[in-house]
């Protein structure tokens, strides 16, 4: 019998599977009179289900669409049903669909059939064009407060997804939404209301809080878990975009920890969690609720919290130590990503003496699990890597078992990246793990991976003591591989031939003859290297501009000024390079290794996320390659290519062409929240003489046209060193224009004095701003702009000029410059004192608060705090005008307390006793 049903079903969805032809000449009997609901209902489900894969031609969608507009003829509920339905999958391939408007308008009627109206509302919606709304004001005013849910809802529903398209009708239906939320008896009708609500008067910081208020001094006032848990999320955004509101928000949150949901309590922990300012003592309490969630049976809740803590991890990793218990016995679930994200934490949250011991458990549990898992696996014992550089050989020993079992390539990728770190950041482990990777290129089967291998062993290979040993390897993969590799191995050889500083002329006879017998090689890229590399080994001059170069170029901004150069065809000028930074290779690769750090928890929610979907998670493998390529760290990229636009802007303007070129651009700063009416950042250009202020203004408002765009600024403290040159206004903006920007020039008044330790010649303090304008009302039946406008203003945040903004990250061999500078100048070119932070509340945010204040950059990865009591900051710098101009170097000695803050030792070193005062004086 079973399998006799099992073959009806078949045949059931077999008879679905038509073609549109055949449906097409069966739409006739929706003209037939009398309507068969029956037949009727059958062909329509049979349309719908190959609307889902396939679609008609307009004229066919729409002479669909006028023969089913005639079973609306037909009073049958189930009919009904199937009609609104698909005539929403016929409104977007049709044409003329409001023909059907007045039938469904009908069905709104509040006299109505209660099956009838909630499904014409939905398809009202999905046949109107947002402009029309208006029309039907009325009756979706009326569904929203209707005392039936399914009414109520579906009026909710369909106001959220065209609120987008005709925010401003539906922002009027505000009041109606908040008596559906607060008065509807309907759990489900409430959701949809707090949802439809948030997305009315989300721009609104006080609104929203007011309306988080109402709706949690009753505690009946929500029962829905689901409308509690967007209310958390609210209450979160909020706490995170305004931290004056945590006093008022918090208590909220830890109230919201008790609640019956786990879905609730659950939320409210991760919002803590999640929540910018959250000290070890405000997250006791959430992490003793995610704790016994471990401990339960309910898989997704189990879920939900270690994936909490392990993001947790990542900067609390003291806090979340206390769960370790827990978290070990979710190794060994059955679940395979709670068990990969319990492995991941306790490598964040484990000690030193922890690591062996957790080697051996992740050794057994790599087995078991997919390639996916296994690069988060090993992206956490990266990061292990770095935290605990002594334990390197048995993590080693873990990633060349790793590179020697079976695997695809995202996660052998993943696997030579870890090694490839680790050489870069513990020298000792260097000739191992170049042994393991020239064992691994014997048998490697990807192309990549091999050339990726080979050009490391290039690098790094000529510096080992014994580099011959290397070459045998190198000289293999020419003999035995492809021609892409073979190629790679060429250049890797001549680069043992080049490095004439460490190797031993025989090593460089050897390399001679190896790239000789290249010469006959069947492909001309080979023969092109080899023929390349033979000439330049005979001279030194030329080996060391093609292979010991230091610097590259940042490859981003590189092209972009290229696109722009030959866009604008003024080949009469050449192109300037000079304006394209150059980075170090070393600070390159660092900034990539120890970049990842702070991206490993982000990088695992991704993958989590991506578990069932292979495009989603080779796409993300991709951008890790990519930005172990990239000249740069994610923020000095786009730091770079925001200064390069706005630098090639400025230069273009007549007004400053006389400025010379700018010595440092800063990034932007908002000085108005995105949701506001005019939106407004800036950015600060310093030139030799000159400071520029260039204001982006957005125009958000669609009825107004503002004319005389400019910003009027208030020195103060500091108006005794600047003098205003001029501004250039924007002379009309509109909503169309987008972004456009106002110029407001300042000269240096320097005088320097003594250079006794004041900041002359050096202006700080806070500048205010006044955005003032002409506005233009916009009428909005013709959309012709008033002739007569009034002058209006808005008064934006203060824009500060601070020691950052005189000084160019640069980086330098830290040690070495270090000592240099002690040993060559005079006593008077280091300042040593100490402070105490009682503001700060960890020693990261110390430390980038540190780095933000002073402009300068932190070297050997010093910007990542590894130990939760004990940190040293590596800065260096450049002033780049005025008598203090030249270099700074900084180490800032950090020591964290609970209760008490951070306690600061600064020493700052640099030629110029006046630099070394003014970078202290900014930290005091």
């Amino acid at each position: 019998m079973n399998l006799n049903i099992k073959k009806d079903e078949d045949d059931k969805l077999n008879n679905l599977n038509q073609d549109k032809t055949t449906i097409f000449q069966e739409a006739r009997i929706f003209n037939q009179s009398p309507i068969s609901p029956r037949n009727s209902r059958i062909l329509l489900t049979k349309l719908s289900y190959l609307l889902l894969d396939d679609s008609f031609n307009r004229l066919e969608s729409t002479n669909l669409f006028f023969s089913i507009t005639k079973l609306f003829q037909n009073k049958d509920p189930a009919l009904r049903q199937m009609v609104y339905l698909v005539v929403k999958q016929l409104s977007n391939q049709a044409d003329d669909v409001l023909m059907a408007t007045s039938s469904i308008i009908k069905d709104i009627q509040p006299n109505s059939n209660l099956i009838y109206r909630p499904n014409a509302i939905r398809t009202l919606a999905a046949i109107t064009h947002p402009s029309m709304i208006q029309s039907f004001e009325r009756f979706y005013k009326n569904a929203i407060v209707d005392r039936s849910p399914a009414i109520s809802s579906s009026a909710l529903v369909s106001s959220y997804h065209i609120h987008p398209q005709a925010s401003d009708t539906i922002n009027r239906w505000s009041n109606e939404v908040f008596d559906a939320l607060s008065t509807n008896p309907s759990s489900t009708a409430q959701y949809h209301a707090l949802g439809l609500l948030y997305n009315i008067r989300h721009k609104d910081r006080v609104a929203i809080s007011k309306l988080i208020q109402s709706l949690t001094q009753s505690p009946s006032s929500l029962r829905n878990p689901l409308a509690l848990s967007m209310l958390v999320r609210y209450s979160s955004r909020l706490i995170n975009s305004d931290p004056n509101l945590s006093s008022s928000i918090l208590p909220l949150l830890e109230s919201w920890l008790r609640n019956k949901s786990d879905m609730v309590s659950i939320e409210a922990a991760r919002a803590i969690c999640q929540w910018n300012g959250a000290t070890p003592v405000h997250l006791s309490r959430p992490v003793a609720v995610l704790q016994l969630a471990l401990s339960t049976p309910n898989t997704p809740l189990k879920f939900a919290a270690i994936r909490t803590l392990n993001d947790l991890a990542q900067r609390h990793p003291l806090t979340v130590s206390s769960c370790n218990l827990e978290i070990e016995n979710l190794i060994t679930d059955s679940n395979r990503s709670i068990a990969t994200f319990a492995i991941t934490t306790l490598l964040k949250t484990g000690n030193e003496a922890s690591v062996d011991r957790l080697m051996k458990q992740i050794s057994s549990f790599m087995l078991e699990i997919s390639d996916e898992f296994k690069v988060i696996v090993v992206d956490a014992v990266r990061t292990l890597c770095l935290k605990f550089p002594n334990k390197y050989p048995a993590m080693l020993a873990f990633l060349s078992q790793a590179l020697r079992d079976e695997g695809g390539y995202d996660f052998k990728r993943a696997v030579v990246e870890a090694i490839i770190d680790m050489i870069k950041s513990i020298g000792e482990s260097k000739e191992m793990a170049l042994a393991h990777l020239c064992e691994f290129i014997e048998d490697c089967e990807f192309t990549k991976l091999s050339v990726r291998v080979l050009h490391l062993l290039g690098v790094e290979g000529p510096s080992t003591p014994e580099p011959t040993k290397y070459i045998r390897h190198i000289y293999n993969r020419v003999v035995l591989e492809n021609a892409i590799v073979r190629a790679a191995a060429v250049s890797s050889l001549a680069k043992f031939g080049t490095n004439v500083a460490y190797a031993a002329q025989h090593v460089r006879r050897s390399v001679k003859v190896l790239l000789g017998r290249c010469l006959d090689d069947s492909d001309d890229e080979v023969r092109d290297r080899a023929a390349m590399y033979m000439r330049i080994i005979h001279d030194d001059e030329l080996a060391k501009r093609t292979t010991h170069e230091e610097h590259t170029w940042s490859v981003g901004v590189l092209e972009k000024s290229l696109c722009t150069y030959t866009t604008e065809q003024n080949y009469e000028e050449p192109f300037n390079s000079a304006v394209i930074p150059r980075m170090p290779k070393d600070q390159i690769r660092l900034d990539t290794h120890v970049g990842r750090l702070g991206d490993l928890g982000e990088k695992q929610g991704e993958s989590e996320n991506s578990k069932n979907n292979k495009d989603n998670a080779t796409a993300h493998s991709e951008e890790l390659l990519l930005s172990h390529d990239a000249p740069a760290s994610a923020a000095t990229s786009a730091h770079n290519s925001h200064a390069l636009s706005s630098t090639t802007n400025i230069t273009s303007i007549p007004e400053f062409a006389g400025y010379g070129a700018p010595l440092h651009t800063s990034p932007p700063v908002h000085l108005t929240e995105e949701e506001t009416e005019y939106v407004v950042s800036v950015q600060k250009h310093l030139f030799s003489e000159h400071v520029v202020f260039e204001y982006h203004v957005r125009n958000t408002v669609p009825e107004a046209v503002l004319d005389g765009v400019s910003v009027l600024m208030g020195l103060g403290d500091v108006g005794g060193s600047l003098r205003e040159d001029f501004i250039l206004p924007i002379d009309t903006l509109t909503v169309a224009d987008g972004e456009r920007s106002t110029y407001v020039s300042y000269s240096f008044i320097d005088d320097e004095g003594d250079g006794n330790g004041d900041n002359a010649g050096y202006p700080t303090g806070a500048l205010s701003n006044t955005l003032t304008f002409t506005t233009k009302e916009v009428d909005p039946d013709s959309g012709m702009v008033e002739e007569e406008g009034y002058a209006d203003e808005y008064q934006v945040d203060d824009v500060e000029l601070g020691i950052s903004d005189y000084v160019r990250p640069e980086w330098v061999s830290f040690d070495g410059d270090w000592e240099a500078m002690s040993m060559e100048h005079s006593e008077h070119s280091e300042l040593r004192d100490s402070f105490t932070l009682s503001a700060m509340g960890s020693l990261q945010e110390a430390t980038d608060a540190l780095t933000a204040l002073l402009g300068m950059m932190a070297l050997g990865g010093s910007d990542v705090v590894g130990s939760a009591h004990l940190h040293t900051l590596r800065l260096s710098g450049c002033i780049i005008r005025g008598s203090a101009q030249g270099k700074v170097l900084a180490m800032a000695r950090m020591a964290f307390e609970e209760g008490e803050g951070v306690n600061l030792e600064m020493v700052v070193r640099s030629p110029n006793s006046f630099t070394c005062e003014l970078i202290m004086g900014a930290v005091q």
